[in-house]
């Protein structure tokens, strides 16, 4: 198996885990709480270490949609808008090693 393969392998592999692993965090407090976006955004604010850790993840997953946006043209990479969807719907640990294995296969297919 060549490298890259390996490489497109193993960013998949992460992309399943960060699909899965934050579930495993907030399916139980949703169990607890119900469907509650408000709530959600309260006690995620709640303190200033909580805010500091949002504020950040914000952030970087705002830049890494940006930077997506852009690395994806410049390579001419298609289904942009997935790694922004999962960043919105499940979070930058899914979204970005997603875009990684995606940037890995246009890399592949751009050098024969």
């Amino acid at each position: 198996m060549a490298p890259a393969d390996r490489l497109f392998r193993l960013y998949v592999g992460l992309a399943l885990v960060g699909a899965v692993f934050p579930f495993l965090i907030v399916l139980p407090w949703a169990a607890q709480y119900g469907f509650s976006p408000g709530l959600f955004l309260l006690m995620l604010f709640a303190s200033a270490p909580s805010s500091a850790f949002a504020a950040d993840v914000i952030y970087a997953a705002a830049v890494f949609v940006l930077f997506s946006v852009v690395e994806g043209r410049r390579l001419g990479m298609r289904g942009l808008w997935l790694p922004a969807l999962l960043v919105l719907a499940v979070g930058l640990c899914c979204a970005l090693p997603t875009f990684l294995a995606m940037r890995e296969r246009a890399l592949a297919d751009r050098n024969g």
